[in-house]
């Protein structure tokens, strides 16, 4: 089993359009939530986001690109684009013929569906454009990465609602790990910020009308968000050879299902999925000193993970760090996992535990370190990333400092 490390991070989300500026934010306690711009909007009982705002399509694109691009695809070719010039590596020869690429994405092109059921049901039109399905399907962006950066091993797109990216992420580092192929570009994407989006989620009422305040006893509900996270996992052995600047190290995952209720999470699938990546990574539960909490400011979701934490870590739990980076860019669905990701690897590699703003009232049902506020410096080994969806798919990352 060879050593797995991340070697390369690209992210477009609504805290900035590039990594450094999305760290920086997180440092900071950023708010990227607000109001939402976009058609129709004053139909929504719902008018907030994290949206990516000043993102200028039509000057990355050409009109044929345009044509092909939903917006997730053009955030996750925006954040590929940087993961991989960050990384240092160009596709070619043997390298491209086993590397490949694995994304998590909820809905795919969302955008491009909305626009064309108001093209043929509310304006009455009788055509769409030929290139509807190759831009809306959910392996959209995982085969233009593919394309554009001559990765030829094992790409595919994996849907599996808010753990999508993890789960993603998961199977690409199965892969480097076994050997199977060198380098995969993975992470996740998600763009529901449209009408049809959003209200779609309003039927849910989970949804907040102000803020995300997860862990807060005030807290009520989630905020969408959107936009992308990608990274290069590679073998440690060849980007050491190599000389590459090593972000830090994938050491475990492990995946559940609740098989319990299709919205309802359940503390016993999330505590599994904990326990099973510390022993998926070979680790001791005293040995984490963060966690990136799902943590979506639902009831439902945070007392229940909270729960799962005390569950899994024992006293530790007390010791633990716990954050909810969703309260500055919102809750991007399939593509949340990876952005999240990035708050572990600034944990582990600069010492940085990036806060849970919002936070106002403790919750005895929570009664952890949220890490209220603020960021705070810590010497942090090893974070975890948790991600729990609907339907009751759990993911959960184990990353170590190198």
């Amino acid at each position: 089993m060879k050593r797995v490390v991340i070697t390369g991070a690209g992210t477009i989300n609504a805290l900035g359009h590039d990594v450094p500026t999305t760290l920086a934010a997180m440092r900071d306690g950023v708010c990227g939530i607000g109001p939402l711009a976009l058609r129709d909007v004053e139909r929504l009982s719902i008018q907030i986001g994290g949206q990516v705002r000043d993102f200028e399509a039509e000057g990355r694109y050409n009109r044929q690109q345009m044509s092909l691009y939903d917006r997730f695809t053009q955030f996750t070719l925006a954040a590929a684009n940087e993961a991989i010039a960050q990384s240092g590596l160009s596709f070619s020869g043997a390298l491209s013929a086993r590397s490949g690429v694995v994304l998590g994405t909820a809905g795919g092109g969302v955008s491009t569906w909305d626009d064309n059921y108001r093209s043929v049901y509310e304006d009455g039109k009788n055509r769409v454009h030929p290139f509807v399905v190759p831009k809306l399907m959910n392996n959209a962006a995982a085969s233009h990465v593919s394309m554009e950066h001559n990765l030829k091993g094992p790409s595919f797109t994996v849907s599996t609602a808010c753990a999508s990216s993890n789960h993603a992420m998961a199977q690409a580092f199965m892969m480097v790990r076994s050997g199977l192929a060198p380098v995969m570009i993975t992470g996740g994407s998600e763009s529901m910020l449209c009408f049809g989006g959003v209200k779609a989620w309003e039927g849910l009422r989970v949804m907040s009308r102000d803020a995300c305040r997860p862990f807060s006893a005030n807290r009520n509900g989630m905020v969408q968000g959107e936009g992308a996270g990608v990274f290069v996992f590679e073998e440690y052995d060849a980007a050491k050879k190599r000389g590459a600047d090593i972000l830090c190290e994938v050491v475990g995952f492990a995946m559940s299902s609740d098989a319990a209720d299709i919205v309802m999470p359940s503390k016993n699938g999330a505590a599994r999925a904990m326990a099973g990546a510390l022993s998926d990574a070979g680790l001791n539960r005293d040995e984490v000193g963060y966690i990136n909490a799902h943590g979506t400011g639902t009831a439902a979701n945070d007392k229940t993970e909270c729960a799962a934490v005390a569950d899994v870590f024992g006293p530790h739990a007390d010791k633990l760090m716990i954050s909810s980076t969703k309260s500055m860019h919102g809750h991007l669905i399939g593509g949340t996992g990876a952005v999240e990701l990035l708050a572990c690897i600034m944990a582990v590699r600069d010492g940085v535990i990036a806060p849970t703003i919002g936070y106002q009232e403790p919750d005895p049902e929570c009664a952890l370190d949220v890490v209220p506020n603020e960021a705070r410096d810590a010497d942090v080994t090893v974070a975890l990333s948790n991600a729990f969806a609907f339907g009751g798919m759990n993911a959960v990352l184990a990353l170590r400092k190198v």
